[in-house]
This record gives structure tokens, sequence and C-alpha cells, in this order.
């Protein structure tokens, strides 16, 4: 089975790669999005990107910024915005959390993937912690020093 057929199995869009290279992720929670028609369309399509992407408190509220969702192809002149900030949907309790977190501990909010779950559009975000180049460094040794350990065992 390849990876894309394994994804769209799991009803997951798209993964945020450079999240867990980027950021140390203390802790994930799974939001909702406020979407219009021609957005889930194209994120239906797989024509969603997560990469500059971040969440922001606003005034008891948190915003998804710099999400990039593709026209959809088939829109007329009704079609969306790309880069508009698109409201979470959580629990009040959660917001009050993540935004004492986010201002408090010098943390960030931090798409890590966009799924479908029971037919509706999903984003799982982390709360993270900026990575320095050196820490990015030693990630990649001891990543590798595993893998080498692995193939030693296979063999």
């Amino acid at each position: 089975m390849t990876q894309k057929q394994k994804q769209k199995q799991s009803g997951t869009i798209v993964n945020n790669r450079r999240a867990r290279r980027n950021y140390d992720v203390l802790d994930t929670v799974e939001a909702g999005l406020v979407l219009t028609g021609t957005e889930i369309k194209a994120i239906r399509e797989g024509r969603v990107n997560l990469s500059d992407s971040y969440g922001k408190p606003e005034n008891g509220e948190l915003w998804l910024v710099n999400m990039h969702i593709a026209q959809y192809s088939a829109g007329s002149r009704n079609n969306h915005d790309p880069t508009r900030p698109r409201k979470l949907l959580l629990h009040k309790d959660e917001i009050v959390r993540l935004t004492r977190q986010v201002s408090e501990r010098g943390l960030t909010l931090v798409p890590m993937r966009l799924y479908i779950r029971r037919h509706r559009a999903k984003v799982e975000i982390g709360i993270a912690r900026g990575r320095k180049l050196y820490d990015k460094r030693r990630a990649m040794i001891e990543r590798e020093r595993e893998r080498e350990a692995q193939q030693a065992m296979r063999r």
C-alpha cells in the first residue's frame, strides 16, 4: 500500500513535516475549522499548504493564519481568498489554556496535520517551542544513530 493510499484511508489530507523539524512539539490538540464551501472542496482535492502557518489568539478566539488553500478549480467568482485567517473551533477552556501558554511561556501554535473526520475538516495543532540550529543538528545525528542501530540489528 502506497503512502498516498494510507493517507486517504486515514483521512489525512496534508502533514506539516517542517513543523517536527523546526519545533519541539510538547502537546497536540484537535480543532475544527470554520470554512466556506469552496474551501472544503479544495481541501478534499488536497490543495492545501500548512508550511508557513501558525495559530494566533485574538479577542478570546484562536485563528489559523497563513494556511494556504488554493482556489477551487470549479469555483466561480464566489471563490475564497487563499490565505485568509480561519477561525479554530475549540472548547472555551482549551482556548484559555492555549492562549495562556502562548503568551506566558513563549510557545507557539503550529498546525501539524489537516485531515477529514466524520465529513468535517480538522486540524491538529501542536503547542511547540522553536528549535535552535544546534538542536536540529543534534536531532539529525540521533536519528542517524538510531537508523544505524536498527540496520545493525537486522543483519
